[in-house]
């Protein structure tokens, strides 16, 4: 058994679930409107085709979206946000706005690297 750390605040948890460069971004991508694989790749093209794999399907295991496999040749698979995904998204909105906010203040921080934000509501 591993040792347990201290998670007074919640943000364990939370960071457990939307951790990483690329899943808010594509939670802010699905909240919108259900879309499949391609879409996705266009809506966030600086993310692998293999990053893009495993963000998904850890998304899926942690319940914040729902991956469909349509019955059809070929296969259509697409990615929708769940009731625990629009809970976390809402989360996430305070979080934008502080980013939106500060945006001038960190992007001049030394060793900054370019990751795309995700826009608030």
């Amino acid at each position: 058994m591993g040792k347990k750390q201290p998670d007074s605040c919640g943000l364990g948890p939370a960071l457990e679930v939307i951790g990483g460069k690329w899943k808010a971004l594509l939670l802010w991508q699905i909240h919108k409107a259900p879309a499949r694989f391609g879409e996705l790749k266009r809506l966030v093209p600086d993310i692998s085709e293999k990053m893009l794999i495993q963000q998904l399907r850890e998304m899926a295991a942690d319940g914040i979206v729902h991956r469909q496999v349509f019955p059809e040749v070929p296969p259509r698979v697409e990615y929708s946000i769940t009731d625990f995904g629009i809970e976390l998204d809402n989360a996430l909105i305070p979080l934008a706005r502080w980013g939106k906010q500060h945006a001038v203040r960190t992007e001049r921080r030394p060793g900054k690297a370019d990751v795309p934000a995700p826009h608030a509501s």
